[in-house]
């Protein structure tokens, strides 16, 4: 049996593509049950990553039709609101729910594939493979471990001594409900798809969803405990007090609880030597900031590669873990050198002319 660990989209589109091949696995997660908590906001779905991984999984054309149309609009603003770079949507990377996307993959698996409130605690060597620990005091081996445990992974700890480490940036997570209805000058302002408002080592980053909520983050450099004792509107208007009014409505006009999510990321390059019978996929192998929009995109197509090294390889798992991870490491060194160069130029001075330069250059190439 093939365990993996996480209930996400890497475990998941793992599992599937396994499935596909009719071959078993178990995921452990440590949710109560499917919906326990939001799963975020929109994602884009790249041809060669994301798009692959859903097209080996089979659920490609499912996935078409949760689409949010035009969703892959972009528009880049600075402080005082000036639009330095707009371009509609062509759904060339097209825009789907993460909530979407997780349910498409999870409903296609068969049923009792992933085990609900089953955290794992512990992990370790044992002869025939690895032993889990359970929160329940239960135990369990296996022959195949995949860590698909996201940043604070327990299953890195086989291969890895590196942890997650703070990039100095926080993005605090805050809703529009009924943004059409409601608040239409803030919907207009946002446009179809995504904003990015930059300036001055602050952004205001917003996307529309297929609900018509606006989803957006504020993105502030704080210290790693500025959250702690949590963090207001008030707080957040006052960081943004010397921008445009429309912008600041972003936040004033938001509505429910404002989620604080630190910024951390693995080592550029993070890797580790073949380590019998275990692997990871996703944010455990190389957690990096969300500015190369890869994150998602390569978790699915950790999942699925490695799931077709499997199945390349069925007597010989070690020669399928080496075939993964050797195509795997150098792809996710470069998407992590390019969101850490990122990260860096659009949090400087003039961030939003920086970004605008590069979406121009892009459309120009």
């Amino acid at each position: 049996m093939i365990t993996i660990v996480g209930a996400g989209l890497g475990g998941l589109t793992l599992a599937r593509v396994l499935a596909v091949h009719g071959i078993e696995s178990v995921i452990h997660d440590a949710d109560a049950a499917p919906h326990a908590r939001h799963q975020g906001g929109m994602l884009d779905m790249h041809e060669e990553s994301g798009q692959m991984a859903l097209r080996a999984a089979g659920v490609f054309e499912e996935f078409r039709r949760h689409v949010l149309a035009g969703g892959d609009a972009t528009r880049v603003l600075d402080r005082n609101a000036t639009v330095l770079f707009d371009e509609e949507g062509n759904d060339a990377r097209p825009e789907i729910d993460r909530g979407a996307l997780r349910d498409l993959l999870l409903y296609s698996l068969p049923e009792g594939t992933v085990r609900w409130n089953s955290r794992v605690t512990g992990v370790r060597p044992v002869a025939g493979g690895h032993e889990l620990t359970f929160a329940d005091g239960r135990t369990e081996t296996t022959e195949l471990l995949v860590g698909a445990d996201g940043a604070w992974s327990r299953v890195r700890a086989l291969v890895s001594a590196d942890q997650p480490v703070y990039s100095g940036l926080s993005f605090v997570e805050i809703r529009i409900p009924e943004a059409i209805a409601e608040h239409p000058r803030l919907a207009g302002l946002c446009g179809e798809g995504m904003l990015f408002a930059l300036d001055d080592e602050r952004g205001i980053l917003a996307h529309r969803e297929s609900n018509d909520e606006i989803c957006a983050y504020v993105a502030v450099k704080q210290p790693a405990d500025w959250a702690a004792a949590g963090v207001t509107r008030e707080q957040l208007l006052g960081l943004f007090d010397d921008w445009h009014p429309d912008l600041r409505g972003i936040i004033s006009e938001s509505d429910g609880s404002l989620i604080t999510r630190p910024i951390h990321a693995l080592p550029v390059g993070h890797r580790w030597s073949r380590t019998p019978g275990v692997t990871l996929v996703g944010d455990a192998a190389h957690l990096m900031s969300p500015f190369a929009g890869e994150g998602a995109n390569l978790a699915m197509q950790d999942g699925a590669e490695l799931a077709q090294a499997i199945i390349a390889h069925p007597a010989d798992v070690e020669a399928a873990l080496s075939a993964y991870e050797t195509a795997m490491f150098p792809r996710a060194r470069a998407a992590a050198e390019e969101s850490a160069s990122n990260m860096v130029d659009l949090f400087r001075p003039h961030g939003a002319r920086r970004l605008a330069d590069m979406f121009l250059s892009y459309a120009a190439g």
